[in-house]
């Protein structure tokens, strides 16, 4: 029997000129997306889609490479302004943000949004002997 194929319809997303971008740089990779005011993501990019592979991944050259190509794609869509959003304790935090406002994408505002830990999980029971 042949299998029958859904047809399902590209998503489309409404670029306005203010948007926000989120940065979110682990240990292991960062991950860069731009989004319009509503949250639907615009572009997005990380270090692993750009060929990087192992610990060059956490890098800030690789966190720069990568927030230029979606910064691209999302200005030559019509964005123009935004807000960033950083969170996480990696290496590319900083040139990922130079490198969105290099290529032409202003940023009004940048907020850390990196969870604290407020005295952690309660801890296992004592061991019994």
């Amino acid at each position: 029997m042949a299998k029958t194929t859904r047809v399902t319809k590209k998503r489309v997303v409404k670029v306005e000129a203010i948007g926000k971008a989120f940065v979110k740089a682990s240990f292991n990779n960062i991950i860069i997306s731009l989004t319009n005011n509503a949250g639907q993501v615009i572009s997005w990019a990380s270090a692993g889609k750009m060929g990087f592979r192992g610990s060059k991944k956490n890098t800030p050259y690789a966190a720069q490479m990568a927030a230029e190509d979606c910064s691209k794609t999302a200005y030559d869509l019509g964005l123009r302004k935004v807000k960033v959003y950083v969170k996480g304790p990696g290496a590319g935090r900083e040139s990922a943000i130079r490198a969105i406002h290099s290529s032409g994408v202003e940023v009004t505002e940048i907020n850390d949004v990196t969870p604290l830990p407020h005295n952690g999980c309660r801890p296992p029971k004592r061991r019994r002997v």
